[in-house]
């Protein structure tokens, strides 16, 4: 199935066709802004997890805003793309068993690691660490064999990591503590701004003025379900409210949401820094901790949109939620008011 479609530039001899597998939207936008940024190379090719209806809504919208001259194209797949030769893998989450096992076979290519979130913060965290350890996401229980293959992983990541093929690229913060750990094994850490993005003209903003993002906090078992519903309410008492839906909500959520007239709640579709971009000084975007204030705060920069970053109260948090999580998600909250 093609959902991008455009002519691959003709490689000059020796060159390898830059690959990339992404799994969520915003790996995609990652993506697009890693070839724009010239870290590829020419003729990339990206291949969408299948069965992840918010990435195709997100091609979609991407080949409507206009690749970026040299993007091969955009499709569906089921396996990891390997590229030829010394050509670059792009991925997204180092944590998938299936992207692991893929990099036990990278030999002589070139890997970029694209934003994938508060799991990128993670990585970086673990590749830190002065000896290799396991790739496992946090708070996972895995099996003596799935440590065995996230230690594999992490061995292999660093390896390629001082043969200098190793490339974080984020619009994250990153403290500087943090990315000297990680230069010291040899991995460059790029920073960008979603600067392709920004380039491309913006839709219409939502009538509402008061914007809230939704959390995945719930779904993940972080946050007490009917905190979170009662806080939405109390601010829809004040002012009627579009609401962002995260890709990772319960639908029964979501209906208890819409049976408020006061918000309005958007169809899944693509990620909030692509359907956002059109906000205005007149509005404010509200939300718990969330990765997406920091790309808002950039793609929305000299708009003089309000972007407000709420800390949980600590009567919200499940016992799930453990110091090393709220630590991390305060690294989002931070930030100007407006993007002046």
């Amino acid at each position: 199935m093609s959902v991008l479609s455009s002519s691959p530039p003709a490689l000059r001899r020796g060159q390898h066709a830059p690959k990339a597998w992404v799994e969520s939207p915003l790996q995609l936008l990652s993506a697009v802004e890693a070839h724009h940024a010239g870290l590829l190379g020419h003729g990339t090719e990206v291949v969408l997890r299948s069965g992840v209806d918010p990435l195709v809504a997100t091609a979609a919208e991407v080949e409507r805003l206009g690749p970026h001259r040299g993007l091969a194209g955009v499709h569906v797949g089921t396996r990891v793309p390997l590229p030829a030769g010394t050509g670059t893998l792009v991925i997204g989450d180092a944590f998938s068993g299936t992207v692991q096992r893929r990099l036990l076979t990278l030999r002589a290519q070139r890997l970029v690691i694209a934003d994938d979130g508060l799991a990128t913060i993670h990585l970086l965290e673990l590749l830190a660490a002065p000896d290799p350890r396991p790739l496992i996401r946090a708070r996972a229980r895995p099996t003596m064999a799935r440590q065995a293959l996230g230690l594999a992983a992490a061995t292999r990541l660093r390896a390629l990591g001082r043969a200098g093929r190793v490339v974080v690229f984020t619009a994250l913060p990153v403290p500087e503590e943090l990315r000297t750990a990680v230069t010291a094994h040899g991995i460059e850490v790029v920073a960008h701004d979603f600067p392709w993005l920004r380039s491309r003209p913006a839709g219409p903003p939502p009538q509402e003025r008061q914007v809230v993002l939704g959390s995945s906090l719930v779904a993940n078992g972080l946050v007490h379900r009917e905190r979170y519903l009662e806080w939405i309410a109390g601010l829809a008492a004040v002012e009627p409210i579009a609401y962002r839906p995260h890709r990772r909500e319960d639908p029964a959520d979501l209906a208890e949401l819409r049976r408020d007239p006061r918000v309005s709640v958007a169809e899944p579709g693509p990620p909030v820094e692509v359907c956002l971009r059109g906000l205005t000084r007149e509005h404010r975007v509200i939300s718990l901790p969330s990765t997406a204030l920091t790309s808002l705060r950039l793609v929305l920069r000299g708009n003089g949109t309000t972007i407000e970053g709420v800390t949980v109260p600590a009567e919200w948090w499940t016992e799930r939620a453990d110091a090393a999580l709220r630590e991390h998600l305060s690294l989002f909250l931070d930030g100007p008011g407006t993007t002046r």
